[in-house]
């Protein structure tokens, strides 16, 4: 995963002075994020958490919006799944969230463009966020009915409750 393959859906680059780039790979969907796209990211937070030549972390995307959240496909595919699966994908981006909000390096989001959904939770569990001007910051699954249970306590921290 340390590679900057057009292949790769999350990139990690690390320069010699100690800086980490975790790079979401996935521009022609806005990089939302699927199952792998989790499982990617998880991998290399835990590595790049055990370093010790990591200093800092930063965590930004390719393309013009940081993330759309949740891949549409995903949820669809998701929908599918019996109530156990739907725990297990869950739990894995609860696990996302808490290996982020967690991690023992400075973590910095860059977000560009759109942040919607999940991609609210990324940046909130970031120690710093460096938006640009014309981001945007949605929780848009509650247009469909769905609470951001997952990322709500990271969010109310960082926003606060009011």
């Amino acid at each position: 995963m340390n590679t900057d393959s057009n292949n790769q859906l999350v990139l990690l680059e690390k320069s010699s002075n100690g800086v980490a780039q975790l790079i979401i790979n996935r521009p022609e969907v806005h990089n939302a994020f699927d199952d792998d796209v989790i499982e990617q990211l998880i991998a290399n937070l835990e590595a790049t958490n055990e370093d010790p030549e990591v200093r800092v972390l930063v965590l930004r995307s390719r393309g013009k919006n940081f993330s759309a959240g949740a891949d549409l496909a995903w949820m669809k595919r998701m929908a599918q799944n019996s109530h156990e699966e739907n725990m297990v994908d869950a739990g894995r981006l609860a696990r996302l969230m808490e290996v982020l909000n967690d991690h023992s390096k400075p973590t910095i989001a860059l977000v560009q463009g759109a942040a919607y959904g999940g991609a609210v939770g990324l940046a909130a569990c970031c120690d710093i966020v460096i938006a640009a001007e014309s981001s945007g910051f949605c929780l848009s699954e509650v247009k469909i009915g769905l609470i951001p249970a997952v990322i709500s306590p990271y969010v109310v921290r960082a926003i606060g409750e009011r």
